[in-house]
């Protein structure tokens, strides 16, 4: 089963403004899928070659050379980050020819480890990423709990098969640890990138404490930060930033972790139902980085996003800032009473948003929790902040 995706009018608009447009995003979350359904609305015929195929490469052999000979078409670069020296060709190829439209490129790291960097392609690429299926693209074929349990990668959320969905996070954790990260250039035993990822997993919603993460791994905080750093830049994990108001107040520096894709989050922690995600003692974090990874996926580059909190204990899960100025203040909870706590009421004070609200699993209809904060499910919030905005 095919699932329509939010980008796909993006991907179509920038094709017609770009000459080259890079559909980046983790492996396995569904590029290959989406620039295939599209191709039928590309205006010229396209192209499609698989880096991971001998084949393929070896049509590119004389890449300038194939790329004149098909230059009225899109040309699909499906694994982009396997064939970095493609990149230099594509900026003489483009030059020559600047007609948008000519490339699709699709990778599994972000530009700057892809060495498609700003200095290669400016002025010449639109970029733009392509996340897990969010709740928006899932309803009404997916209920909100199946996808946070499963997250939003196609394969194992759409298969009935409860096994399946293990043995396939099993293959990926194995591919990403032993063959995707070695290749984008980190050298360091497979072993240590797995039991690193098993950390981050159980620090999710936590802030980064590089010093624990050191002391566990045997190894220095400078590696440590190199490996987050690679896992972000795959699209693993996201490191949501500290939002500063104050200079003079104390403020928590570090960044917060979370695996971004809810259903490998599970299987990292070995939660195989929602039975066991409802007594596990990371339910909190869980639903805390499911729902932010949600409103990131759903809004795109809209907004900024950050976090809040002060050494005084003054705390917010999200802010949404607009412009450089805060638009938004959102605390994640899973209860269905929410309260206003002092460390919220604090947070929402120092930052000044007066839109905040509390995000809970189920609530038919948004309410006040109290005159400056609104209790809502994921989806009422989202259709509220697509007015507001």
């Amino acid at each position: 089963m095919y699932i329509p995706r939010l980008l796909s009018d993006t991907i179509l608009n920038r094709l017609n403004l770009f000459p080259a447009v890079a559909i980046l995003g983790a492996r396995q979350v569904g590029k290959t899928t989406l620039a295939k359904s599209l191709q039928k609305h590309f205006k010229r015929d396209s192209i499609y070659l698989d880096m991971e195929l001998e084949s393929d490469l070896n049509r590119l052999e004389h890449a300038e050379l194939f790329f004149e000979q098909n230059q009225d078409r899109c040309i699909i670069l499906d694994e982009v980050q396997r064939k970095p020296d493609l990149f230099p060709i594509l900026r003489g190829v483009i030059d020559k020819n600047r007609k948008p439209g000519r490339f699709v490129l699709l990778g599994s790291a972000n530009p700057h480890i892809l060495k498609l960097s700003s200095e290669t392609l400016a002025g010449r690429i639109a970029y733009l990423e392509l996340t897990g299926l969010n709740v928006l693209e899932a309803a009404p074929t997916i209920d909100q709990n199946t996808l946070w349990l499963k997250g939003g990668f196609p394969e194992p959320l759409l298969a009935q098969d409860d096994h399946f969905q293990k043995l396939w996070f099993e293959s990926f954790v194995k591919t990403f640890v032993e063959r995707d990260i070695p290749l984008l250039g980190l050298s360091l035993s497979p072993q240590l990138i797995r039991r690193c990822l098993r950390m981050v997993a159980h620090s999710t919603g936590q802030v980064l404490n590089k010093s624990l993460f050191s002391k566990s791994l045997d190894i220095r905080n400078a590696v440590v930060s190199t490996i987050i750093d690679y896992f972000e830049n795959t699209y693993i994990i996201r490191q949501l930033l500290p939002y500063f108001t104050n200079i003079k107040k104390r403020l928590v520096k570090s960044p917060k972790l979370y695996i971004r894709d809810s259903g490998l989050l599970h299987y990292l922690l070995d939660i195989p139902d929602m039975n066991s995600i409802l007594g596990h003692p990371a339910l909190g974090h869980s639903w805390e980085a499911f729902v932010i990874e949600q409103i990131i996926s759903v809004f795109d580059g809209a907004f900024d996003y950050y976090y809040y909190r002060t050494q005084d204990g003054a705390e917010c899960d999200l802010v949404l800032t607009k412009a450089d100025r805060p638009f938004v203040c959102v605390e994640v909870k899973f209860t269905s009473t929410p309260k206003s706590s002092k460390s919220l009421t604090t947070a929402i004070r120092d930052i000044g948003t007066e839109n905040n609200f509390v995000i809970i699993p189920t609530c038919s209809e948004p309410y006040p929790v109290n005159p400056g904060l609104t209790a809502t499910n994921l989806v009422h919030f989202i259709e509220m902040i697509k007015k507001l905005r």
